[in-house]
């Protein structure tokens, strides 16, 4: 693999309160059991999911009770492991089918979903973004290199930023930002920078990524924190202030948007006891209880 020394590597500061006190959460039951993704989209009043690997090719329209209210099936696309939703000012989704846990894949790729289509039963994707990583050059890489797979982007100013999940043997809490063009076509992903999370992956790993309506605000996510990007310039998202809250409890969480500036949706998958709820809470509760 070629080096990456180049870039910039941002490391996280964090201050810990000490405090027990759970952050305030609306929290809602979801009627699937493998929700990966959640987005909102201002042609429609739904909060739109879609299920990865192994399921339908489908997204869903749930209402903010977390009930299902429509299903849309993407007719001419696979559900290979969608990973991500994001959606654009005009209010088209976008699926994020770059799932690659043993990064072997070639076929990455990103589907268009044409707003006017949410309120039909199917849809046919107008666009399909395929991209590889220039830096990955064995497929799969040796365990130590398995930096390659996703589950986390969103789209600003017309291009999709993706945020890698670190597999790797010997996880640093190392994660990617890549660059793709929103155009039909295959693209390199271009390499912006890097961070580090910590260093547990099962708390670690990041498993989603929003940015706020008005574009000052990113997010991530992983099974038991967010993290918070602000006060960056343009797209340099990684070069700016840098927040890590702890969520209440450490679940499966796959799935962050921002439902206005000030306010986060997340959703998780549902293992045995845990999970399968949709939650939402307010970034000045997080702030308070950090």
């Amino acid at each position: 693999m070629k080096s990456l020394t180049f870039l910039p590597v941002f490391s996280i500061l964090f201050s810990c309160s000490g405090t027990s006190q759970e952050i305030p959460t609306n929290t809602k039951k979801l009627p699937l059991k493998e929700a990966s993704a959640v987005a909102v989209s201002k042609v429609s009043n739904l909060i739109w999911v879609a299920e990865d690997s192994g399921n339908k090719n489908n997204i869903y329209g749930l209402t903010p009770e977390g009930k299902i209210a429509h299903a849309v099936t993407l007719e001419n696309a696979k559900n290979v492991d969608w990973e991500d939703l994001t959606a654009d000012e005009e209010g088209n989704l976008y699926v994020g089918d770059f799932g690659n846990n043993d990064n072997i894949r070639k076929d990455l790729c990103i589907y268009k979903i044409n707003a006017g289509d949410l309120k039909n039963e199917t849809a046919v994707s107008p666009s399909k973004v395929e991209f590889y990583y220039p830096e990955q050059n064995q497929f799969p890489p040796k365990k130590s290199e398995l930096f390659y797979d996703a589950e986390s982007f969103f789209i600003y100013k017309g291009n999709f930023y993706i945020f890698t999940k670190n597999r790797s043997k010997g996880f640093d809490g190392t994660v990617m930002l890549y660059k793709v063009p929103n155009q039909t076509g295959r693209h390199k992903a271009q390499l912006l920078g890097k961070f580090k999370a910590c260093n547990n992956y099962h708390k670690c790993a990041i498993t989603s990524a929003d940015i706020s309506p008005d574009g000052k605000k990113v997010a991530l996510l992983s099974s038991s924190k967010v993290w918070l990007f602000s006060d960056f310039k343009s797209d340099d998202f990684l070069n700016g202030k840098t927040e890590m809250f702890e969520l209440n409890d450490v679940t499966q969480k796959e799935g962050i948007c921002f439902k206005d500036n000030e306010t986060l949706l997340i959703v998780d998958e549902k293992s045995k006891k845990t999970g399968g709820n949709l939650y939402e809470i307010k970034l000045s509760d997080l702030k308070s209880k950090s």
